[in-house]
């Protein structure tokens, strides 16, 4: 009776303190999520996806070949989506997801393709960190390259 008690409670306990890795297909879902709110401008469709922490990079090269890093607030990005989303047309296309996780840990990796006003505009890649919360997986880190003339776009 012993054994099966001891066998109940680590089983319990193992159910209880354990969830689910992020899937691929759940990992694009949310980051999808994120990428439509940005697109449409819609704030509160990104923030159902993002930590209240959640914070942003962008690495990319200027013009004189100097390689620059810039912080993002998440209050400037919302900001920015919500004005810019419904002033201009654009769109950034993900493609190649990788998903990898461990624990309440995970990573989201895509190339993406950006279009501003229907024309192409530049390329890169974008890197989402997320963690699990009592709710659900949410971005925690974003951070993103920006690549001009160097897409091999046609």
């Amino acid at each position: 009776m012993k054994s099966i008690l001891l066998l109940f409670s680590i089983f319990f306990s193992t159910a209880c303190f354990s969830q689910e890795s992020l899937s691929t297909a759940n990992g694009k879902i949310i980051v999808d999520i994120f990428m439509d709110g940005y697109q449409a401008g819609d704030t509160l469709k990104m923030k159902s996806v993002m930590h209240q922490n959640m914070t942003m990079q962008r690495a990319y090269l200027n013009k004189e070949q100097e390689n620059i890093l810039i912080y993002i607030q998440s209050s400037d990005l919302l900001k920015y989506a919500s004005t810019t989303g419904k002033e201009q047309i654009w769109e950034e296309k993900l493609a190649d997801y990788i998903v990898n996780s461990d624990g309440n840990v995970a990573h989201v990796w895509a190339s993406y393709e950006f279009f501003k006003d229907g024309k192409f505009s530049h390329c890169g890649a974008i890197s989402f960190t997320l963690v699990y919360t009592d709710e659900s997986w949410k971005i925690l880190n974003i951070i993103d390259s920006i690549r001009i003339g160097s897409c091999n776009k046609e």
